[in-house]
């Protein structure tokens, strides 16, 4: 059993590896104004995310892990099962289609990245960074 734990996680391993990311929650239509604005003077990571696929939650684990943009980047977090209309909202706007897991690297108000599934990897995501 502590075989699929290590893979899949569980309440105890998920609490004891407590993410090094300040991930801000996206829970809001509004915050998307907000984050084009910021955009501008700063880059902006969203991390769209499904709480109940495990490929997700590996992705997620697994970038965590890699994350070490620490100040230099806001770093969003998006509950896709929570907020379909947000994620419907970042497709339309950023004219990416939509994927889960998947991050976007927003500069200057555009996407100027995304990855999803096992391409997401905090290396790649540092390369386009201006």
């Amino acid at each position: 059993m502590s075989f699929f734990s290590s893979l899949f996680g569980n309440s105890d391993s998920e609490n004891s590896n407590e993410s090094k990311i300040n991930w801000i929650p996206l829970i809001n239509l509004s915050q998307l104004d907000d984050i084009e604005n910021i955009s501008n003077v700063k880059p902006i990571l969203i991390f769209k995310h499904s709480t109940r696929c495990s490929i997700s939650r590996m992705a997620l684990k697994q970038f965590e892990r890699e994350y070490d943009l620490d100040e230099s980047v806001d770093a969003f977090f998006l509950d896709l099962l929570e907020h379909r209309d947000i994620s419907n909202e970042i497709a339309a706007r950023f004219n990416v289609i939509h994927q889960s897991p998947q991050i976007l690297l927003i500069q200057n108000k555009k996407a100027v990245y995304n990855a999803s599934h096992s391409d997401i990897n905090a290396e790649n995501l540092k390369t386009k960074i201006l």
